[in-house]
């Protein structure tokens, strides 16, 4: 009896994992734009696929989107465009396939001549017009249309006709990375977290985002340029030289924690503590000195964590472990395999 009970309860769990992830792909069709991408808010808040939506709400979902909130920040339609492969393999609804596809073209469409993409395309807004790295927007974006040409996995279904785009697409993306990754006294390290789109220097975004070396983004872009077949010398230049500036500025014996702070909103602060067993790196490096600075909302670099104010000093990701799983097992493994 208590097996059959067993039994039932897997077939119950089952059937309601295949319920979530329905709902999951069908809210994801409701919220694509026309021109294939997705957005990430609704009216201000995240948008929420394992929510079920009423017939009424979902028109006002189609009326509220006006197509230029579409965006590759947060995920945004590469997530999508991923989660609809998988689910088409389960379930082959051609809507999610097609979907899918449209998405794919979505990336390709948004990509600039010179190689990167917009946080956000066609609203090109405020900062929402720089190639952006930031949290690993273009590379999520690089990513997808390299599965698209090795027909990775759940990509093996894809339209064989976005093969040769996609290959084009990457090229371009590999010469932008190459061309942005920034030199200091004539030596090659590592990148900012967004650019001028004209002129490919280092550019602001939030007023908490200033100019740097991102001790963060630019991982996503080596372990991009990691998966390259038969690299460039020029490839294997900006890898080596970005792999010794992580080494060159990591932390050693430090580490950031979350401590208890009564008086304080929240009742916590974040502070920089010692340990000698850890080592860190700083989100943002200043570009002349190559030294850890942060930056509250009034634009204003600071050089002690400390000195900005409370709000952003937990509210953000100053420091972290990034680049140490690529220091210690995917540059040595890749340097075995490209000598």
């Amino acid at each position: 009896m208590k097996l059959i009970w067993c039994v039932c309860l897997g077939i119950v769990a089952l059937l309601h994992n295949v319920s979530a992830q329905d709902l999951v792909a069908t809210n994801m069709l409701v919220f694509q734009q026309k021109n294939g991408g997705w957005p990430k808010h609704l009216s201000g808040k995240s948008v929420d696929y394992y929510r079920k939506y009423s017939d009424e709400e979902k028109a006002f979902v189609k009326r509220e989107l006006d197509n230029k909130d579409a965006t590759i920040d947060n995920k945004a339609t590469t997530k999508e465009i991923r989660y609809l492969l998988k689910q088409y393999k389960a379930e082959p609804n051609p809507a999610y396939l097609k979907a899918a596809e449209n998405g794919i073209r979505y990336l390709l469409d948004a990509q600039y001549k010179n190689g990167g993409w917009p946080q956000y395309y066609p609203d090109l807004s405020s900062y929402r017009h720089e190639i952006t790295y930031n949290d690993d927007a273009m590379i999520n974006a690089l990513n997808v249309l390299y599965d698209v040409t090795k027909k990775t996995g759940d990509f093996a279904v894809v339209d064989s006709t976005l093969i040769q785009k996609s290959e084009r697409a990457i090229q371009k993306g590999i010469q932008c990375i190459l061309k942005t990754q920034i030199k200091v006294k004539k030596k090659l390290t590592a990148w900012c977290a967004q650019y001028d789109e004209n002129s490919l220097q280092p550019a602001m975004a939030r007023k908490f985002e200033l100019e740097s070396i991102s001790g963060s983004e630019s991982v996503g872009i080596v372990r991009f340029l990691m998966k390259i077949e038969n690299p460039s010398t020029e490839v294997k230049n900006a890898i080596t030289s970005a792999m010794e500036w992580f080494e060159k500025s990591k932390i050693v014996g430090f580490k950031m924690a979350d401590v208890d702070a009564p008086s304080l909103p929240k009742g916590r602060d974040r502070v920089l503590v010692a340990d000698a067993q850890s080592v860190t790196w700083a989100r943002f490096y200043d570009i002349d000195t190559n030294e850890p600075f942060f930056c509250g909302r009034d634009t204003i670099k600071r050089w002690k964590l400390s000195e900005i104010e409370h709000e952003r000093r937990i509210g953000y990701a100053w420091y972290g472990t990034w680049p140490k799983d690529l220091l210690e097992k995917d540059y040595p493994a890749w340097l075995k395999r490209n000598g």
